[in-house]
């Protein structure tokens, strides 16, 4: 691992490749906050991939890029004369200390556990000065809407507002499930989006993080329908040709493969 003066060195080389490709660089002299906002995306979820592959080296790389990101942006904000880096980090800086008076403040030293930290979490931001108005505020409307419901939870859970056991949100599934199954057609999608709500709220209290297990079904739902597919070629044939009978048989062989 590197010393603290190499890590300070290492950003401030980022730094000055940041500026002579701004002066430099015709690509990235023409760049602005909206244009890179979409890079920025597809770079967090590239992010995200290597993190649930257990890739560390590619996880490594691509925070390197999501940082260059940060870099690019700051850069742009000094040439408005609105903010530079330093503005960008001392802001999360002060926030952090803010967040941890169990570290920073008078509480320092007072033994406190992870669970009560997140119990009070957003008790404590709605103190900052500059925050949040309301505390569902800070979650953007555009946010991917599974990732937008736990988050909702867990800001909810953080000023105390959640199950007292976790074996309690069955009931609320359960019931969730028989509105389904009973709602009328104007209603359907009203209790549908109700039911995954509790279902991701299931998931939360588990300790199960739901858009990763949604992955990872999906992605064991892609192995076993292309090997469905491939089968099906192989043989000479078409999707068409398959009764839904021999397609489950060719599903049952994707599992018992381990696909």
């Amino acid at each position: 691992m590197h010393t603290r003066e190499e890590k300070l060195a290492a950003f401030g080389r980022l730094l000055d490749i940041m500026d002579a490709l701004r002066e430099k660089c015709p690509w990235n002299a023409e760049q602005t906050f909206d244009s890179i906002r979409r890079l920025t995306e597809e770079e967090v979820y590239e992010l995200s991939d290597t993190i649930l592959e257990g890739d560390r080296q590619g996880t490594a790389k691509e925070i390197g890029d999501l940082l260059y990101h940060m870099v690019f942006y700051a850069r742009i904000g000094q040439e408005e004369g609105a903010f530079d880096i330093a503005d960008c980090i001392n802001k999360i800086c002060d926030k952090m200390v803010f967040r941890h008076p169990h570290v920073f403040g008078p509480e320092a030293g007072k033994e406190t556990s992870a669970k009560e930290i997140a119990d009070t979490w957003e008790l404590i931001k709605a103190k900052e000065k500059g925050g949040n108005k309301r505390v569902m505020d800070g979650i953007p409307k555009t946010t991917p809407a599974l990732l937008k419901a736990l988050a909702m939870q867990e800001k909810a859970r953080g000023c105390g507002f959640d199950w007292e056991k976790k074996e309690d949100v069955w009931a609320k599934v359960a019931e969730e499930y028989r509105e389904v199954a009973e709602a009328s057609d104007d209603h359907r999608a009203e209790e549908f989006g109700d039911l995954l709500f509790a279902v991701i709220n299931a998931a939360r209290l588990y300790g199960v993080d739901p858009e990763a297990a949604l992955n990872r079904s999906s992605e064991k739902f892609r192995r076993r329908f292309t090997y469905l597919e491939e089968q099906t070629l192989r043989k000479g044939l078409q999707f068409r040709d398959l009764t839904l009978a021999q397609m489950d048989a060719l599903w049952d062989e994707a599992k018992a493969k381990g696909l």
